[in-house]
């Protein structure tokens, strides 16, 4: 088994909590897992990207390779189009459709759609639209993270535990909310596949 994995996104929308996720997850499923550190400016509204790389042997590298990761999970679209290069021939991309406008020269959000829906792989989903209908527009990460884990080969119940122990302290409604919104996304990805 392997998972080679690109985050990307914007500062502030929870790239580190789909990492902490995932890795808790992995742990608890005893796979190896290397990650590098958070690359760009990870303040709120600077660029954000992430290797993970998750194995059922040991990993040498935290690094992924152009060209060899295995899914690019973005909660942003164009930071998603970013990471293509990354993108291995029979990879995944799943990314929010709900772009962060951060700079003047934002592209036309048609343009960066029509660049993902060439993609054969992919699931694009407004996951802040699908968070605000569960209640809480914050949990778009945990949309994103959802509509990923069909793809993942870490048991769904891993990845509903880690949210328990690192969302935990918040207290159960945040558990609750982040919960709804995890099978919410992974749910949307679910239907995309099987039509």
């Amino acid at each position: 088994m392997k998972n080679d994995i690109i985050l990307a996104g914007v500062g502030g929308q929870g790239i580190l909590s789909i990492a902490a996720i995932i890795g808790y997850a992995a742990v608890e499923s005893n796979l190896y897992l290397k990650q590098a550190e958070v690359h760009g400016m990870s303040q709120r509204g600077g660029d954000v990207q992430s290797h993970l790389r998750l194995s059922s042997n040991e990993i040498a590298s935290d690094l992924i390779p152009q060209g060899k990761a295995d899914m690019i999970i973005s909660v942003e679209p164009m930071e998603s189009l970013r990471y293509l290069p990354y993108l291995g021939p029979e990879g995944w991309l799943i990314t929010n459709t709900e772009p962060f406008v951060n700079i003047p020269n934002y592209p036309q959000e048609d343009a960066v759609m029509a660049e993902i829906e060439k993609l054969p792989r992919h699931v694009a989903l407004n996951a802040g639209e699908i968070a605000g209908e569960i209640g809480n527009k914050k949990a778009a990460n945990m949309v994103i993270l959802g509509a990923a884990s069909p793809f993942l080969d870490i048991p769904f119940e891993k990845l509903e535990n880690a949210i328990r122990m690192i969302f935990g302290r918040k207290g159960e409604d945040v558990v609750a909310t982040n919960l709804e919104a995890l099978r919410a996304g992974r749910e949307v990805a679910k239907s995309e596949i099987n039509t």
